[in-house]
């Protein structure tokens, strides 16, 4: 009789689709019995990887990514396992599944399908670790805030304001610790002990039932991985330890659609890790992910090489948002500013920037061609913080990002890319103004010889000849002159990032132009092509 595996639900595109086998329970299956799995549509092959979820059950999963007749067949070590096989048919896909968020123009993102995805995250460390009553608020918070990502954690997370204990381990506990913070991080295991030579099957399908909740309400999962804040000892697993970790990790998680893979939060913080230790895992992630996840390293102080060829974003820590444009170019991918330091009140020198500078810094990436990513510290009794532990957003920066994702909604379906020709661009490519050459500077950009002269010094982004959007940062001028392209006319709206409003300014105006306004920081200007 042919061996076949048990189905949970109808198989869609775009879905996760699970199989379950029975076999052995004894000894350890973690580490004992491989399973893999091949599954056939029409002539194309994909290759998984199965996994032990406890109770002598094996499974594997696929996200479908195209619809009609699929078949499988199961390779395994315990003959149990070993020679399963079946068919079964896709569905097309259900509303909102649009499949993985891909690299798309170079610099910027779009799910599988082709559907637009517009990068602006937010962070809360282990909000998926504080108990059914702050993870269910920070679902209901997270449904009405306008993130579409949120950066988190696999592993349990040890620092100041995180010091309650998790109701679940990645591990089984042997004996425990202590849990007082001591003002350090990446020591001691604080008396710790954990097998890890086994996995507790509990503690993943509780992540991966939020990372399915976040899917519902349209955030990706961008997972940290590996990072230094721990007094249980996982950030000092040995080598061998660390790959079973990330074999199991992309097992179970792959065919989920919304992942991202974040090999490290401060992967420099962490001295027990080499970069050779960095790049066999970004390769052990890579070879085991099917389904093309996007795949990132975050740094604290100097940046990991973004032009390895397996990152897909480079992945940054760093205020200046402003840089997006340099760093667009040097390393030729999608830049995401995952941490601007953190809107808030606490004695940390990161944790305590004015919502003001949270905007901005949003602003500042967006028209330099980048992404940013939102985190809030403000103090409470009960320390249940947002970047660490999720639960409410307080900031006043959360509507005004609202504001500019619904004006980025509104713009280019391609996204925004930096124009060249402005001040702030070129001053930027050069290296700073220490490095100007003057003639260079004021010199006609390669495509506008022959253009009548407007100097043009805000950063801009767009799309040419359809689009500009010029941010004013701090500065306050109380005129611009309009820098579009010559022969062009375009609408010309004064927007107030702040206040949020928008104030149309003239139907039609054209190069030289000069725009009149009340002087006030914190201004950006729209210009949108109009016929005629």
């Amino acid at each position: 009789m042919t061996k076949s595996a048990h189905a949970t639900g109808a198989a869609s595109v775009w879905a996760t689709y699970e199989l379950t086998l029975e076999g052995p329970s004894s000894g350890n299956p973690f580490h004992d019995v491989q399973l893999r799995a091949i599954f056939r549509h029409g002539e194309r092959e994909v290759r998984v990887n199965g996994f032990y979820d406890g109770n002598g059950q094996y499974k594997f999963r696929l996200l479908p990514d195209e619809a009609g007749t699929w078949s499988y067949v199961t390779i395994s070590n315990a003959p149990e396992l070993d020679g399963a096989q079946g068919s079964f048919e896709v569905g097309a896909a259900k509303p909102g599944h649009h499949g993985p968020v891909r690299v798309s123009n170079r610099h910027h993102f779009r799910y599988a399908d082709g559907t637009r995805y517009i990068n602006i995250g937010t962070t809360a460390y282990v909000w998926n670790l504080q108990g059914e009553a702050v993870e269910q608020q920070t679902l209901a918070t997270l449904a009405e805030a306008p993130f579409t990502k949120i950066r988190m954690c696999v592993f349990p997370k040890h620092y100041r304001y995180n010091q309650n204990e998790p109701d679940r381990y990645p591990f089984p506990l042997i004996k425990q610790g202590t849990s007082a913070w001591d003002g350090s991080f990446n020591g001691g295991n604080g008396g710790w002990e954990f097998d890890f030579e086994r996995f507790e099957p509990d503690y993943f399908r509780h992540l991966e039932m939020r990372i399915n909740q976040l899917a519902e309400i349209g955030v990706e999962a961008d997972l940290i991985i590996f990072h230094p804040y721990d007094r249980w000892g996982f950030s000092r697993m040995s080598p061998a330890q660390d790959d079973a970790y990330l074999k199991y990790l992309t097992a179970r998680l792959s065919a989920l659609p919304n992942v991202w893979w974040s090999m490290a939060n401060e992967y420099d913080l962490m001295p027990s890790k080499t970069l050779a230790d960095w790049d066999r895992f970004i390769h052990i992630v890579s070879d085991n992910d099917p389904f093309g996840h996007l795949l990132s390293v975050h740094n604290c102080f100097a940046f990991y090489d973004h032009n390895h060829p397996r990152i897909t974003h480079s992945s940054i820590q760093r205020s200046a948002a402003s840089n997006s444009a340099l760093w667009r170019e040097k390393y030729g991918k999608p830049v995401s500013i995952d941490e601007c330091c953190y809107e808030g009140d606490i004695s940390e020198l990161w944790g305590n920037i004015t919502p003001q500078k949270m905007v901005r810094r949003f602003w500042d990436g967006t028209v330099n061609g980048g992404y940013v990513t939102h985190g809030e510290t403000y103090y409470n009794d009960s320390e249940t913080l947002w970047w660490a532990k999720g639960g409410k957003l307080i900031g006043e920066s959360v509507e005004r990002i609202a504001f500019l994702r619904r004006i980025l909604e509104d713009g280019p379906d391609e996204g925004l890319d930096p124009v060249k020709s402005t001040g702030a661009y070129r001053i930027q490519m050069a290296g700073g103004l220490d490095h100007v050459v003057l003639q260079q500077l004021f010199a006609s950009p390669q495509g506008e010889e022959g253009w009548s002269r407007v100097q043009a010094w805000w950063a801009t982004a767009g799309q040419p000849h359809r689009y500009y959007l010029t941010y004013m940062g701090e500065n306050q001028p109380r005129e611009l002159t309009v820098a579009v392209p010559p022969d062009e006319r375009y609408s010309a709206t004064l927007i107030d990032t702040w206040n949020m409003t928008e104030t149309k300014l003239s139907d039609s105006v054209q190069r030289g132009d000069v725009l009149h306004f009340e002087p006030k920081p914190y201004l950006a200007m729209l210009f949108k092509r109009v016929e005629g």
